[in-house]
């Protein structure tokens, strides 16, 4: 045996096994694709490659629009101590008035928001999308940890403002405002902002239109106070999301989210036994 393989004529042993253990076993199979494809005509072929793209493009997107509904899936009740948030997230989900209490934790539940059609000769009221409805707590020691817990999640955010104590409190509520609408993630994510002029029903309540010019003065303020801070502390007024367009005064509707303002009422103007004044927040949560 090994005189035969000696006297092949130019081949080496070692060479010869080399050659065998190198070959591919699924050449032939390349080969006779490559000419499959070598034969097909070009348009065909680069219509395939479009078509796959198009299919991969498509898969995608469709994954990023289904994980932002399924990530910003909550509408958080935020607001200073007192201003009606937890009368305010029972009245929506259940219509019923609830004694309450100053809250040291987050209330979170299922809401279904109602789509209205209003006709002359009936009332109907049909089913919308489904939230989950969270009442941050207010207190301004617990206010920051529960903003971070949640604003990721937040398609929108319902802040609750005392109509009637308005003008004692308006630093504080332009303060927590501003707080929320530099976070980065808030600026990045643009959830809707639904400002609520809560307890109506009290004779000296502030309107809508009067809380929102009042908040847009002292928000300017705070801007300017706030990017001269920064300045000072590093000397760069970018640290931080700016608020509105520079070089004018600030105004909400320069804001890159929808920004309404409406007045409620989660007492009502019957008191206890009466139904809320929550008619627009409704309205407003269906359109979503």
């Amino acid at each position: 045996m090994k005189a035969d393989i000696a006297t092949e004529p130019g081949i080496n042993m070692e060479e010869k096994i080399d050659v065998e253990a190198g070959e591919n076993p699924f050449e032939p199979y390349l080969d006779a694709l490559k000419k499959v494809l070598e034969d097909q005509d070009p348009i065909f072929m680069i219509g395939i490659i479009v078509s796959l793209a198009v299919v991969v493009i498509t898969f995608v997107l469709l994954k990023y629009v289904l994980r932002r509904k399924t990530v910003q899936s909550a509408v958080l009740l935020v607001g200073l101590c007192d201003s009606g948030k937890t009368l305010l997230f029972s009245r929506l989900l259940s219509g019923k008035f609830k004694k309450t209490q100053t809250s040291i934790t987050d209330n979170s539940a299922p809401y279904k928001a109602k789509n209205e059609r209003v006709r002359e000769e009936t009332d109907v009221v049909r089913a919308g999308s489904s939230w989950l409805l969270i009442d941050l707590p207010g207190h301004d020691s617990l206010r920051p940890q529960y903003v971070e817990k949640f604003k990721s999640a937040a398609r929108a955010m319902v802040f609750v403002v005392d109509s009637a104590i308005f003008q004692k409190e308006v630093r504080d509520v332009a303060e927590f405002l501003y707080f929320l609408l530099t976070d980065s993630v808030v600026s990045r994510n643009v959830p809707s902002l639904i400002v609520a002029c809560n307890k109506q029903d009290i004779t000296m309540a502030k309107s809508a239109k009067l809380i929102r010019q009042q908040l847009e003065k002292e928000m300017n303020t705070l801007r300017v106070t706030r990017s001269a801070t920064l300045s000072a502390q590093d000397g760069s007024a970018g640290a931080t999301v700016h608020l509105g367009k520079k070089g004018k005064d600030f105004e909400f509707s320069q804001l890159p989210m929808k920004v309404e303002f409406l007045e409620c009422s989660a007492r009502g103007s019957k008191g206890e036994d009466g139904k809320a004044d929550i008619a627009s927040l409704e309205k407003s949560l269906a359109k979503l």
